[in-house]
């Protein structure tokens, strides 16, 4: 009898270990989503690693492949590395996150790829979370919105030496949700009808291009935005206020622009005096920040 205790009890253990979320797993071009996700024995597709990673826990890739569309739903890192890791996305959106209030989700070095602009539908799509951090990430070929935000409650947006190219929308934060905050440095915009677009909340752009918007380079329909340092080129409207919006500009070029500001409202331009304008037709902006 106790021959048999033991052994029942190490087939449990084995089991209750086989079962386990790992901290990190791996993804190959090459694996199986059968398989436990180590880095031995990879997984093929994020959607099959994240199962199996524990809350907190991180993704790699270990060599170049297109790892599918993937939905999160808890506090996770996935990180393509330095190889091509790539979501190609067709009909559905690229990424959603849909996790709680006090989880933080990182996406880091990968390629988002809608395959052709009337086939994927958003990039990403940030439904439900405490934050989400998208950094050295390309994101392209999609048919709708390059990061959607849609969230119902409190949440924080960050971007870091992220492109992203075509589409209805570059950013678009339009949302009612109470507290969000969306920022980002060494971000890129173009070819989209509009670049950027913020209707609550907070936004500030560091460092930062929009070129090659079709109808607004960035757009306030609420909230405050504030774009330093940056550039807004060759776009139909550079900038455009809806009231209550607010957009703040430091030390920017505005160049060959057809219109530099346009006013809906009493939305308000506010200028630091130091922004460089050149082509397009040239409006004043209709407020002023303080220079201390």
């Amino acid at each position: 009898m106790m021959k048999t205790f033991v052994i029942a009890g190490a087939a449990l253990a084995f089991a209750t270990s086989a079962h386990a979320q790992a901290t990190r797993t791996w993804v190959s071009g090459v694996g199986d989503d059968v398989n436990p996700c180590s880095r031995t024995a990879p997984c093929k597709t994020f959607a099959g690693a994240i199962s199996k990673t524990a809350a907190g826990g991180e993704i790699d890739t270990l060599d170049p492949g297109g790892y599918g569309a993937v939905t999160i739903t808890k506090s996770i890192t996935i990180d393509g590395g330095g190889s091509h890791s790539s979501i190609l996305f067709s009909g559905t959106n690229g990424v959603i996150v849909n996790a709680a209030a006090t989880d933080i989700v990182t996406l880091r070095n990968l390629s988002l790829n809608g395959a052709g602009s009337t086939l994927g539908l958003n990039g990403i799509r940030y439904i439900a979370g405490g934050a989400l951090n998208v950094q050295k990430c390309n994101i392209f070929s999609f048919s709708n919105y390059g990061i959607d935000v849609s969230l119902t409650a409190a949440g924080k947006l960050t971007l870091k030496d992220t492109t992203i190219t075509g589409g209805t929308r570059g950013v678009s934060a339009i949302t009612t949700a109470g507290n969000l905050f969306v920022s980002g440095d060494n971000v890129t915009v173009n070819n989209s009808f509009v670049g950027i677009d913020l209707g609550y909340g907070y936004g500030q752009f560091t460092n930062s291009v929009v070129t090659k918007c079709g109808t607004v380079g960035l757009l306030g329909e609420g909230g405050f935005l504030t774009f330093s340092n940056g550039t807004i080129s060759s776009c139909g409207t550079a900038v455009r206020v809806y009231n209550p919006a607010t957009v703040r500009l430091s030390n920017d070029d505005l160049l060959d622009n057809g219109l530099n500001y346009g006013y809906t409202g009493a939305g308000k331009i506010a200028s630091a005096g130091n922004n460089r304008v050149a082509g397009g037709v040239i409006v004043a902006p209709n407020a002023t920040i303080t220079v201390q």
